[in-house]
């Protein structure tokens, strides 16, 4: 099982579950702004690594994430984690930053948990920069449950331009970040900030946690 760091919310009614993207922890910047925000709004939230990352933490040596699907057991294990933990509370939306999100979407294409109600990407990779025809639908397409995109206008793995002419599926919505990065920041010249950005981005998040509570 993953060992889990929990940001716990006072008075929570869910947990979010969240994984890094590719190249950074859990615990990086962009992932604690999201937890501590998420907590602000009520919502618990427990984050972990994949194996790939937990083994670059202990030796200090990089290494590639392995393919995505992969990675999928790996997310079952902390779902399970998870759902056992005494600081668990309510139902569980699972997601993650960008490769973290592609893999949560990914492992709710097949059954899960009835304590399981969704599915937060925060910056999907619709394709590697660069690279705008390999296309990644097929987690948000193929995913049985309510699924949420946070992404930012301008993101490098898909700006806004490019995703609303895909064809996403039924379950999947968006919440579009102003003149955000892959990581949700605005340029220099914008009038968004990056900490407003990060807030629009737990506003929404809270309230689709908060849509799919089964109250």
């Amino acid at each position: 099982m993953p060992d889990l760091l929990w940001t716990v919310a006072d008075g929570a009614r869910a947990t979010v579950l969240l994984a890094h993207g590719a190249g950074a922890p859990m615990d990086s910047s962009f992932m604690t702004r999201i937890a501590e925000g998420l907590a602000a709004r009520g919502i618990t939230v427990a984050r972990f690594e994949f194996g790939y990352m937990a083994k670059r933490r202990a030796t200090g040596k990089k290494a590639p994430p392995p393919k995505a699907e992969k990675l999928i057991p790996e997310f079952r294990a902390a779902i399970e984690a998870v759902a056992a933990a005494p600081e668990r509370v309510g139902p569980i939306v699972v997601g993650g930053k960008s490769m973290g999100g592609r893999v949560a979407a990914m492992t709710a294409g097949e059954a899960l948990p009835a304590d399981v109600v969704g599915v937060a990407c925060l910056g999907y990779p619709f394709h590697g920069p660069g690279r705008p025809e390999e296309i990644r639908l097929a987690p948000l397409a193929n995913g049985l449950l309510p699924t949420l995109v946070l992404q930012g206008e301008r993101d490098e793995f898909g700006n806004r331009g490019e995703v609303e002419t895909l064809a996403v599926g039924p379950h999947t919505r968006f919440e579009w970040i102003e003149d955000g990065s892959h990581d949700f920041g605005p340029r220099g010249s914008s009038p968004a900030t990056l900490k407003g950005n990060i807030a629009h981005a737990c506003d929404a998040l809270a309230a689709f946690v908060a849509a799919h509570l089964g109250e």
